[in-house]
């Protein structure tokens, strides 16, 4: 029972971080078009994140957590808007460093992750429920 204990965990740890992971992910694409406010003025800039393995003991299991949210540094790309309020003297705008099929694609990683951590956690779940009935038929 310790086992399937240790596996829910486990499993939980990493819905947490693909919950995060989905939350970054979304605000990137929800702020892929949010230019800065003024001319010359920086966009939004795209997040990153990068996650840790935390050992629970020095024989026990590795659980997933989040390490550090960042700031993707790539060079903000220019698009020729001369009637937007953040144009440059040329009419050029600093655009987000946002690429919306990369975000498309680290969604539905993260999606995929978070939904075989749920299978796990529901599969333990049904196996803890029938070591429980098999306890009780004896």
């Amino acid at each position: 029972m310790d086992a399937l204990s240790t596996a829910l965990k486990v499993a939980a740890s990493g819905l947490t971080a693909q919950s995060e992971r989905l939350r970054v992910v979304s605000e990137n694409l929800a702020n892929a078009q949010s230019t800065g406010p003024t001319p010359g003025s920086d966009p939004y800039r795209r997040k990153t994140i990068s996650f840790a393995a935390e050992l629970d003991h020095p024989n026990g299991p590795a659980f997933v957590e989040v390490a550090a949210v960042g700031r993707d540094d790539t060079a903000f790309p220019t698009e020729y808007q001369p009637g937007n309020e953040a144009a440059n003297d040329a009419g050029y705008v600093k655009m987000p460093n946002v690429n919306v099929l990369i975000e498309m694609a680290d969604m539905r990683e993260a999606n995929r992750s978070y939904q075989a951590n749920l299978q796990v956690i529901k599969q333990a779940r049904e196996l803890i429920s029938m070591t429980i009935d098999l306890m009780r038929n004896q």
